[in-house]
């Protein structure tokens, strides 16, 4: 139905939200779309998983609709060319790997010399299955605005955006950068990944209105590589002020009544994804150092075999009791939960992502007034050295982890003051100060001029 700002009165224009994930634990999404809608925007957020059927519910006033995603081809036809050559050619998994590699770059040089960006439709077919499952609902929602989440939606929201032109539909386009991706790990072990999805994105980002992204240093990147007129602006991933109601109004969970610890217990804190690069090995084989201090990890999922690996390696050492593994909350609850413990951890491997950015534990760790004990990855590493929140240690070093902790340790209240005063960085460290930023965007972006809901109202 025709969107008729005329008869919803105080609405100033409708946004569609695409994400390629089931939303409930991206925060930096969830918080976008319910601010946008509190500041008076008609929001729908599009995500997908593999689920059997539709879900929806609402966060505040924005509608979230979950699709039902099917399986991509790639995945596919990689298992039945490795299985291929172990079977015919009697080959050994790695040596079918190794072989399997070759024909990949083949791939990706034959296509590319031939289709140029537009490549990724042979290297990465699988994309299409977005557009499949997407581009329909877009088109029926008719928004005034599309705002693409990292880099899978850019083409879909493209897609859409030209598909609404056409029809003689102004629509603007917003797209969200949340990493690098030519520093991102391939999330697949496939040589057409990341050239597929290069040239995707560079196919596409041409038809952005804007960009928005999560860190300063990652806006001069997506500026050059590019070529962009503007410098994204900057949307920090941080969390909701940490006075307001935490979930609903519903008590967080007590941290240290979940690991079974008391107050006196010291208790360090890492919360959210989960990888080997994330760099959890080099404190859990820090705590035979550390005696007494317990370790909190607040996961998405407690089951996952690197979490069951490390809880495994707590037992080898010796250290089971003190390694706590407790699930996700939502993310409104998430900084009255951390509070509890003394230390919140960022022990990161180098990685080309990592060096570049503010990540979002940093500032919900930032808000639950927690000491930050960070490896040397550049941004976070500079922020913590020039506020003065936490220790830096050389990433993997688990002698300079512990050194880093027992210095936090023995003088908590010297690294908390960097939160309070005149001074404190937590005033702009707040997803409502970019909210601010976001809305001002959106009604550049639909201005009198060029928005379709205004002409509507006059």
């Amino acid at each position: 139905m025709q969107f008729d700002a005329a008869s919803r009165q105080g609405i100033r224009g409708r946004v569609v939200m695409l994400v390629d994930n089931g939303v409930e634990g991206d925060s930096r999404v969830q918080k976008a779309a319910r601010s946008a809608a509190d500041a008076g925007w008609d929001v729908t957020l599009l995500g997908c998983a593999r689920i059997d059927r539709e879900r929806d519910w609402r966060l505040g006033e924005a509608r979230v609709r979950v699709l039902p995603l099917g399986a991509p081809a790639g995945p596919a036809r990689n298992r039945g060319l490795r299985g291929r050559l172990v079977s015919r050619g009697g080959l050994p998994l790695r040596a079918a790997r190794l072989a399997r590699r070759p024909v990949e770059h083949a791939q990706v040089v034959l296509w590319r010399g031939l289709q140029g960006d537009r490549a990724w439709r042979r290297l990465e077919p699988g994309l299409w299955g977005y557009e499949r499952l997407f581009g329909p609902v877009i088109d029926e929602l008719r928004p005034d605005l599309i705002h693409a989440h990292d880099f899978r939606m850019l083409g879909v929201a493209a897609r859409a955006k030209l598909r609404a032109q056409a029809a003689g539909r102004p629509t603007r386009l917003v797209w969200d950068a949340h990493e690098w991706l030519p520093g991102a790990k391939p999330r697949r072990d496939n040589a057409r990944w990341l050239p597929a999805h290069l040239g995707y994105v560079r196919e596409y980002v041409g038809h952005a209105d804007a960009v928005v992204t999560v860190s300063d240093s990652l806006a001069e990147l997506l500026q050059r590589d590019h070529h962009l007129a503007e410098r994204p602006g900057v949307l920090l991933n941080a969390p909701v002020a940490a006075d307001e109601p935490a979930g609903d109004g519903e008590p967080a969970p007590d941290l240290r009544r979940l690991c079974g610890v008391d107050r006196d217990t010291p208790l360090l804190v890492y919360s959210g994804a989960m990888a080997v690069q994330r760099g959890l090995d080099t404190v859990v084989e820090a705590l035979p150092r550390l005696p007494g201090v317990h370790l909190a990890m607040v996961v998405g999922d407690p089951a996952a075999p690197y979490v069951r690996g490390l809880v495994a390696r707590a037992e080898r050492l010796g250290v089971p009791d003190r390694v706590h593994v407790v699930p996700y909350v939502p993310h409104r609850q998430l900084v009255a939960f951390l509070s509890g413990a003394d230390v919140g951890l960022i022990p990161l491997h180098h990685w080309p992502n990592h060096e570049i950015a503010l990540i979002t534990k940093f500032f919900e760790y930032s808000h639950a007034r927690l000491p930050i004990v960070v490896s040397d990855v550049r941004t976070m590493a500079q922020t913590v050295r020039a506020t003065g929140q936490g220790e830096v240690f050389r990433a993997r070093d688990v002698t300079d982890l512990v050194r880093a902790v027992r210095a936090v340790l023995a003088a908590p209240d010297r690294y908390r003051a960097a939160y309070e005063g005149p001074e404190s960085p937590l005033p702009g460290w707040t997803w409502e100060a970019q909210a601010q930023r976001l809305d001002a965007l959106y009604r550049r972006l639909l201005s009198p001029e060029d928005s379709t809901v205004e002409a509507q109202a006059r």
